[in-house]
């Protein structure tokens, strides 16, 4: 045998493969060539080191890199699954700005054609008021809720990491102010 270096596979291959491959080696061997009744022992020994180079040297076929597709696989449906919610959360998004102006639109419809009506005696030409939606008007918030709230404030003061004096002194004061608020008997309202 010769002093040659170990082969390092890329893909190494596995065993059948390679049983597979000296066997195909071994059938070409004996149909290419029969073996010849050799006289001298150098001439053998020469032979013999050619078969082992040349089942050296021939390397097994390896098998082709897989395409990038499936080399990530397992990332398709998680892609999928985010590009649809993107999706629906832009269709739905739009969708509630519709809604909202054409609700818009109708009121400012409605309204001119109630005050033109009104004014058909005045000849002025005078623009169409813009008129806002009304505001509504929110229950008022239970005495309980509004010292949870406070003490929930409190409670992210504390967690609040001053990066100057001015704003530690800050920081204090409304601290300060919401443990009053909290110990009052009576809490203004929100």
């Amino acid at each position: 045998m010769s002093n040659e270096a170990p082969k390092l596979y890329v893909h190494k291959p596995k065993k059948a493969q390679l049983k597979k491959h000296l066997q195909q080696q071994q059938q070409q061997q004996q149909s290419g060539s029969s073996p010849s009744p050799v006289s001298s022992s150098s001439s053998s020994m020469a032979s013999q080191s050619t078969t082992v180079a040349s089942s050296s040297s021939s390397v097994p076929p390896v098998k082709p890199k897989e395409s990038f597709a499936r080399r990530y696989r397992f990332l398709w449906p998680l892609l999928l699954a985010v590009n649809f919610s993107v999706g629906a959360y832009l269709f739905m998004r739009t969708k509630k700005k519709e809604t909202i102006e054409e609700d818009v639109a109708a009121a400012i419809s409605t309204l001119p054609s109630a005050a033109s009506t009104a004014a058909v005696g005045n000849t002025s030409t005078t623009p169409p008021a813009v008129v806002e939606p009304p505001v509504k008007l929110l229950e008022p918030i239970p005495l309980d809720q509004q010292r949870e709230l406070y003490k929930w404030m409190l409670e992210e003061k504390r967690k609040l990491q001053p990066k100057d004096p001015k704003e530690k002194k800050r920081i204090d004061e409304e601290k300060a102010i919401l443990k009053q608020f909290i110990r009052a008997k009576s809490v203004p309202s929100l």
